[in-house]
């Protein structure tokens, strides 16, 4: 048994570092056609590259039919919810926080993004739970559907209130020094946007081959230590949000917090807003199982996530305790989810 985890365990690392290689490079050249397009064409693109990586992810394991593949998307969706709202954010906020003791940011486009964000997740994640024309945590058919294109409009309406109609409740509070940067950034050649548009379609293809290969072998990995069968959705949330979230973290460091909030909650949005639509439309074309509602414990922490974000985000100000707190629901998730 030992001798198998280990083949195993070299084999995952292996494919892993392969996947993880080509997800940052996909996103990497999406963002490099994005500067060349501008906004809002660049954060749709970047969206939707990442997009595909999850759904690729998702529905790799989901035609595998092993028992729970039905609950795949749920487990990375929510996951997707945990590690950002508090994982990235909580970390955000602990190493601005760490060099200077009052964080301000704009409560605008904070909150329009947090209410967004709460919609999305009751329409996909909570409602499943109480619907009564079909038992257990699924939906029907039509409702699958409604919930996919509620899912898209909220997203697409966003993504206009904040690239077009209200840009300025996203900007940093030292706005105009923000636009100096990015006005003196140099934009892309047309080569090397072409160049870069070949080489984000190939990765995204290697993505979604290593994804096929990959998914039986952390599937039957995860059966052989006897974890829940959710960690493999945090597995993929992680992996699809990980360059993301090192961008959010990473702008955090350099004290531009409202950059960094911008990148966290957008990743999130655009996890579920996108993500949702794309498996409910493959569920009801190939007739793939769905299952979307969440338990009680996830109920209880998406409950509690919203309710602490809300008043992190109420008044424009926060200090290491908040990012303590965000980060202390994030392990608590953690815990339970793999001792539940």
């Amino acid at each position: 048994m030992l001798t198998y985890l280990l083949s195993q365990s070299w084999s995952i690392a292996l494919m892993c570092a392969l996947l993880v290689g080509m997800v940052l490079m996909a996103v990497h050249h999406a963002e490099i056609i994005a500067h060349k397009v501008g906004e809002p064409f660049g954060t749709i693109i970047l969206a939707l590259s990442v997009t595909v990586i999850e759904v690729s992810l998702i529905i790799s394991m989901m035609i595998s039919h092993a028992p729970g593949s039905e609950l795949i998307a749920r487990d990375t969706v929510f996951a997707a919810i945990m590690l950002v709202a508090n994982g990235v954010i909580g970390l955000c906020i602990l190493f601005c926080a760490l060099k200077h003791k009052d964080l301000n940011f704009r409560v605008e486009g904070n909150n329009s993004a947090l209410a967004v964000l709460i919609a999305l997740a009751t329409f996909s994640l909570v409602l499943p739970i109480f619907t009564t024309s079909t038992p257990g945590p699924d939906f029907t058919q039509s409702q699958l559907a409604f919930a996919g294109i509620a899912s898209f409009t909220l997203y697409v309406t966003f993504i206009f209130f904040q690239v077009v109609s209200h840009r300025v409740y996203f900007l940093p509070l030292d706005a105009k020094n923000q636009e100096e940067v990015q006005v003196h950034s140099p934009v892309p050649s047309n080569l090397k946007t072409i160049v870069s548009g070949f080489l984000l379609l190939l990765s995204l293809v290697c993505v979604v081959v290593l994804a096929e290969g990959l998914s039986p072998v952390v599937e039957s990995f995860v059966h052989e230590i006897g974890a829940p069968k959710s960690v493999v959705g945090i597995f993929i949330a992680a992996l699809v949000l990980l360059p993301e979230g090192t961008a959010a973290i990473r702008a955090a460091r350099s004290n531009h917090l409202q950059g960094s909030l911008n990148l966290a909650l957008g990743s999130a949005l655009a996890s579920i807003g996108l993500t949702i639509p794309a498996i409910a439309a493959i569920s009801i074309i190939f007739g793939l199982p769905l299952s979307l509602g969440i338990n009680g414990t996830g109920i209880v922490f998406l409950c509690l996530t919203f309710v602490v974000s809300t008043l992190t985000f109420s008044v424009g100000r926060v200090t290491i305790l908040q990012g303590m707190v965000h980060l202390i629901i994030f392990f608590g998730y953690l815990f339970l989810s793999l001792v539940p």
